[in-house]
């Protein structure tokens, strides 16, 4: 039973991640086909998702759920979480989709563990490690050849992409920082629920959801839409917090690497984005950084 349940988790880590992956190709399919801006479709995601979530929460928690805007605290901290964590990396994120592709885009979100690693060395003042030194390496190493593709007289993706793709791992910095003691007083649910709505209602001020853009609403654009509402946000979110219940963060996070792979391929198979060997060479080196700072991890947890 226990080596069902583990397989389970396995497989629920590795399908949330591959779903968001694809998500993000779907994403820039929906740009470059039916010319949806990416701050209507990012609304519309967080709005979305979040009362669905909260449906879920409900269920659960109870009258809970509301009584929390009574606490000032839990004001400040949800105001800061959803409109500079939440709204923050699905915008910079779609951005970078938009200005660029879903496989470079995705890459440099990942870049985000190197933000993390310097955000601590500075903060706590502590002292590089070899290994931190290798993997701030690899990531710098890989980003080159992923925006080079081998020849330094050419960016591969526009320079819009690109600051808006490191901005992306920035804002996954602070979500990931910000979120840690969050999640120690809320459920995974309700923060993520509340996260969204609030992100969501921001960006309304912005860009309303309401004021739909002109475009072509084929039945192949409404299902892509659906398709990144429902499977590549809730489905994918439910299936890999689902999974933390089986196997350990630090396995969640490796298995996490599915993503990146996922929307390479998918950008490659489906869209015919161009990824030579020099490119692939540099996703190589960014994902194993994010495997070394997952092992790192686990040494510490192991140490604790």
């Amino acid at each position: 039973m226990e080596l069902l349940l583990r397989t389970q988790g396995i497989i629920m880590a590795s399908g949330g991640a591959l779903l968001w992956g694809v998500s993000g190709t779907v994403a820039q399919h929906l740009f470059q086909q039916s010319m949806l801006p990416a701050a209507w479709l990012v609304t519309l995601r967080l709005l979305v998702s979040g009362v669905l979530f909260l449906m879920f929460t409900l269920r659960k928690e109870g009258s809970q759920v509301w009584k929390l805007w009574l606490d000032r605290r839990f004001v400040l901290q949800m105001l800061l979480f959803g409109l500079l964590g939440m709204l923050g990396v699905q915008y910079t994120y779609f951005a970078s989709i938009e200005s660029g592709n879903a496989a470079i885009a995705t890459l440099l979100q990942y870049l985000a563990p190197l933000f993390i690693l310097l955000y601590t060395v500075i903060w706590t003042r502590t002292k590089l490690a070899p290994l931190d030194i290798i993997g701030a390496l690899l990531a710098l190493g890989g980003t080159y050849l992923l925006l080079t593709g081998g020849d330094s007289s050419e960016l591969t993706v526009p320079l819009r992409g690109l600051i808006w793709g490191i901005l992306s791992a920035v804002s996954l910095t602070f979500y990931t920082l910000y979120s840690g003691p969050l999640l120690k007083l809320y459920s995974t649910s309700l923060l993520m629920g509340w996260g969204m709505i609030v992100g969501g209602a921001g960006m309304s001020l912005i860009h309303p959801v309401w004021s739909v853009p002109s475009a072509d609403w084929s039945l192949s654009i409404i299902l892509a839409i659906l398709f990144v509402i429902l499977l590549g946000t809730l489905a994918a979110f439910y299936l890999y917090i689902g999974s933390l219940r089986h196997i350990a963060p630090h396995e969640a996070s490796l298995l996490s690497c599915t993503e990146p792979v996922s929307a390479i391929v998918s950008s490659v198979i489906w869209l015919s984005v161009p990824f030579n060997l020099y490119q692939a060479l540099g996703a190589g080196m960014v994902v194993l950084m994010t495997v070394m700072v997952s092992l790192k991890s686990r040494t510490k947890e192991t140490a604790n």
